[in-house]
């Protein structure tokens, strides 16, 4: 990059005390051809209201899911947030907190992970659940570490039904311990449990699938942790937490540990992020677990309080002990969640999923109605389904952006297989004209 040469007299005289004549002189060890050999091509400088109707300008270019009716999905979904999530969060307390080391001055942020904690363990049949990693991928990552760890053996199962996109993170975790990963093929779009049978060995720490699974399909999550734990492996389920309002925990159907993404919890799709990874185990395994644990105890004087239970991380124990090198939790995000939870309470939250599964199977069925439309697999899904379409999903999706509609996620760039297929999610929000409007529209773009 190069510098204007006008240098102020103020930067001049930081120069000095630094021994250096111009800014030239700290650029030095850059080679010259990594550095920019002509001006920076920025506008002019503008004024405060001008730059302001500039962003919005440049903010209207996007195309948010409050503008159109969003399908999409797979993994970050469009649910109703409720109004006074934004009004809570932005309060200075929470809004400005951090890791809260010091418990005699972090009480309220230490009783809003503790309340998170209880919610998750709760909602996923689990015993205890950490204060929250960066996301489900993350979440699932440390999962398959800390298989490794229980079980002590090298091998990981993971369902060819799980997130691709948790798949990468998880391969970039297992390099460093060297453990291996095969996959379990599908079947009728879920986990062909047959194959799984013949996959596992003395070598499997965990058997990983995803419920609902990647392609919106539910898994046989009590067949298949039979079959895991015949073999003397872990399971491990990645879950939504919205959705286990209406379905059965993993925790009631022998699952070992489940981790998911709980951004449909009050938190916003925000472009892809920050989100919310969830983590919950058995109690046997609680000292295995990466992050933190916050923990209810008591003061001198006999009164309620919260504490860092749990630092299972490098930063706070010897790191041979260390069961993860997780920085942090997503504090704010957590209590997003903590938050949405509260408001719609058991009740709120099984009427979420019975609209959004009764919704999406309206959706299929208007859809596929559409000659060349039809549904890729046969299994049962919840409220994401997978459409085949007779011609290219990426023209179909960008012909649809003219009707303002995020018509779902092309398949073809996480597996060739299914380059003709199209994911597609319907939460609680999507209307019945939307999905007919879609539905009018797909008929028109695929004619």
């Amino acid at each position: 990059m190069r510098y204007i040469s006008n240098t102020s007299a103020q930067q001049k005289e930081m120069l000095g005390i630094i021994g250096a004549s111009s800014i030239e002189d700290l650029l030095v060890r850059i080679p010259a051809k990594a550095r920019l050999s002509r001006p920076l091509n920025l506008p002019r400088a503008m004024a405060e209201t001008e730059l302001v109707r500039h962003l919005q300008r440049l903010s209207g270019l996007n195309a948010g899911a409050d503008d159109y009716a969003c399908f999409l999905g797979a993994g970050s979904y469009d649910h109703a947030i409720p109004s006074p999530i934004n009004h809570l969060i932005s309060r200075g307390e929470f809004f400005t907190a951090y890791t809260p080391y010091q418990p005699e001055a972090s009480q309220g942020t230490l009783r809003s992970i503790f309340e998170y904690q209880t919610m998750m363990a709760e909602l996923t049949g689990m015993d205890v659940a950490n204060a929250s990693i960066y996301d489900a991928a993350s979440s699932l990552a440390e999962a398959t570490q800390m298989a490794h760890s229980v079980t002590g053996r090298d091998t990981l199962v993971i369902s060819r039904g799980v997130n691709p996109l948790y798949r990468q993170v998880v391969e970039t975790y297992v390099e460093g311990p060297g453990l291996r990963i095969k996959s379990a093929p599908l079947g009728e779009g879920v986990t062909d449990a047959d194959a799984l049978r013949k996959t596992l060995s003395k070598h499997t720490a965990a058997v990983v699938i995803q419920y609902p699974n990647f392609f919106g399909s539910l898994e046989e999550v009590r067949a298949i942790a039979d079959i895991a734990h015949e073999a003397g492996a872990l399971l491990v389920v990645v879950a939504d937490p919205i959705n286990l309002g209406l379905l059965t925990p993993p925790g009631a159907s022998g699952a070992d540990i489940v981790v998911g993404e709980g951004q449909g919890l009050g938190v916003p799709m925000s472009f892809g992020g920050p989100n919310l990874g969830v983590f919950a185990a058995k109690q046997e395994l609680v000292r295995r677990m990466p992050g933190r644990l916050v923990g209810a105890t008591v003061d001198v004087d006999g009164q309620r309080g919260f504490v860092l239970t749990l630092q299972t991380r490098e930063q706070h124990i010897r790191r041979e002990k260390a069961t993860s090198n997780i920085c942090t939790n997503v504090a704010l995000c957590a209590l997003m969640a903590t938050i949405y939870v509260a408001i719609l309470g058991k009740r709120g939250l099984r009427r979420v999923g019975e609209l959004s599964t009764a919704k999406a199977h309206y959706a299929a069925r208007e859809l596929t109605k559409i000659p060349g439309v039809s549904l890729r697999f046969a299994a049962p899904f919840f409220k994401e389904f997978t459409l085949r379409l007779p011609k290219s999903p990426d023209r179909v999706i960008k012909r649809l952006l003219k009707d303002r509609l995020l018509a779902g996620v092309p398949l073809k760039g996480f597996d060739r297989a299914y380059k003709d297929c199209l994911l597609v999610a319907v939460t609680e929000k999507r209307t019945k004209e939307e999905i007919d409007a879609y539905a009018a529209a797909l008929a028109a773009a695929v004619a």
